[in-house]
Protein backbone atom coordinates (compact mmCIF):
# COMPACT_ATOMS: atom_id res chain seq x y z
CA UNK A 1 0.00 0.00 0.00
CA UNK A 2 3.08 2.24 -0.10
CA UNK A 3 3.19 3.19 3.56
CA UNK A 4 6.89 2.31 3.72
CA UNK A 5 9.26 2.85 0.83
CA UNK A 6 12.79 1.48 0.94
CA UNK A 7 15.68 2.64 -1.18
CA UNK A 8 19.45 2.48 -1.28
CA UNK A 9 20.06 -1.10 -2.29
CA UNK A 10 22.43 -2.05 -5.06
CA UNK A 11 25.49 -4.01 -6.10
CA UNK A 12 28.64 -3.56 -4.06
CA UNK A 13 31.94 -5.38 -3.69
CA UNK A 14 32.99 -7.20 -0.56
CA UNK A 15 34.06 -4.69 2.05
CA UNK A 16 31.92 -1.95 0.60
CA UNK A 17 29.13 0.06 2.20
CA UNK A 18 25.51 0.88 1.51
CA UNK A 19 22.93 2.96 3.33
CA UNK A 20 19.35 1.82 3.13
CA UNK A 21 16.51 4.26 3.69
CA UNK A 22 12.93 3.62 4.76
CA UNK A 23 10.54 6.51 4.28
CA UNK A 24 7.23 6.21 6.09
CA UNK A 25 3.98 7.81 5.01
CA UNK A 26 2.24 10.28 7.32
CA UNK A 27 -0.08 7.47 8.42
CA UNK A 28 2.79 5.76 10.21
CA UNK A 29 5.12 7.18 12.84
CA UNK A 30 8.74 6.13 12.70
CA UNK A 31 8.89 6.74 16.46
CA UNK A 32 7.43 3.28 16.97
CA UNK A 33 9.24 -0.05 16.84
CA UNK A 34 11.30 -0.17 13.66
CA UNK A 35 13.11 -3.16 12.27
CA UNK A 36 15.05 -4.27 9.23
CA UNK A 37 14.69 -7.83 8.02
CA UNK A 38 16.29 -9.63 5.12
CA UNK A 39 15.59 -12.65 3.01
CA UNK A 40 18.10 -14.42 0.84
CA UNK A 41 17.02 -16.74 -1.98
CA UNK A 42 15.89 -20.09 -0.61
CA UNK A 43 16.15 -18.94 2.99
CA UNK A 44 13.76 -17.79 5.68
CA UNK A 45 13.32 -14.10 6.33
CA UNK A 46 15.46 -13.07 9.30
CA UNK A 47 15.54 -10.12 11.63
CA UNK A 48 18.63 -8.00 11.10
CA UNK A 49 18.03 -5.33 13.71
CA UNK A 50 15.23 -3.72 15.65
CA UNK A 51 14.97 -0.32 17.29
CA UNK A 52 12.57 0.39 20.14
CA UNK A 53 10.84 3.72 20.76
CA UNK A 54 13.27 4.22 23.64
CA UNK A 55 16.27 3.75 21.41
CA UNK A 56 17.33 0.24 22.38
CA UNK A 57 18.68 -1.92 19.60
CA UNK A 58 19.03 -5.63 19.04
CA UNK A 59 21.29 -6.79 16.19
CA UNK A 60 21.72 -10.12 14.50
CA UNK A 61 25.07 -11.47 15.69
CA UNK A 62 26.54 -11.66 12.21
CA UNK A 63 26.02 -7.93 11.58
CA UNK A 64 27.09 -6.55 14.95
CA UNK A 65 29.79 -3.94 14.56
CA UNK A 66 29.08 -3.57 10.84
CA UNK A 67 25.46 -2.40 10.60
CA UNK A 68 23.85 0.55 12.34
CA UNK A 69 20.16 1.42 12.51
CA UNK A 70 19.01 4.99 12.97
CA UNK A 71 15.99 7.17 12.40
CA UNK A 72 15.17 10.78 11.66
CA UNK A 73 11.87 11.66 13.28
CA UNK A 74 11.60 14.97 11.42
CA UNK A 75 11.83 13.10 8.12
CA UNK A 76 9.77 10.16 9.40
CA UNK A 77 12.46 7.88 8.04
CA UNK A 78 14.69 5.08 9.23
CA UNK A 79 18.07 4.01 7.94
CA UNK A 80 20.40 1.06 7.92
CA UNK A 81 24.06 1.86 7.46
CA UNK A 82 25.87 -1.27 6.30
CA UNK A 83 29.67 -1.35 6.32
CA UNK A 84 32.19 -4.05 5.56
CA UNK A 85 29.62 -5.93 3.52
CA UNK A 86 30.11 -9.63 2.86
CA UNK A 87 28.66 -11.92 0.18
CA UNK A 88 26.48 -13.55 2.85
CA UNK A 89 24.74 -10.20 3.34
CA UNK A 90 23.22 -10.56 -0.11
CA UNK A 91 19.45 -10.49 0.29
CA UNK A 92 16.34 -8.42 -0.13
CA UNK A 93 16.08 -6.05 2.81
CA UNK A 94 12.73 -5.04 4.23
CA UNK A 95 11.75 -2.24 6.56
CA UNK A 96 9.11 -3.03 9.17
CA UNK A 97 7.27 -0.64 11.48
CA UNK A 98 4.77 -1.52 14.21
CA UNK A 99 2.12 1.18 14.44
CA UNK A 100 -1.24 1.25 16.21
CA UNK A 101 -1.39 -2.50 16.59
CA UNK A 102 -0.52 -3.22 12.98
CA UNK A 103 2.70 -4.24 11.29
CA UNK A 104 3.73 -2.49 8.11
CA UNK A 105 6.26 -3.69 5.56
CA UNK A 106 8.01 -2.06 2.66
CA UNK A 107 8.41 -3.63 -0.74
CA UNK A 108 12.06 -4.48 -0.15
CA UNK A 109 15.31 -3.34 -1.67
CA UNK A 110 17.89 -5.71 -3.12
CA UNK A 111 21.43 -5.78 -1.79
CA UNK A 112 23.99 -7.82 -3.69
CA UNK A 113 27.55 -8.18 -2.47
CA UNK A 114 30.04 -9.57 -4.95
CA UNK A 115 33.12 -11.49 -3.87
Amino acid sequence: QGHLVESGGGLVQTGGSLRLSCEASRRISIVNHVAWHRQAPGKERELVVRLTPGGSTDYLDSVKGRFTISRNIAKNSAYLQMNDLKPEDTATYYCNVAHAGASYWGQGTQVTVSS
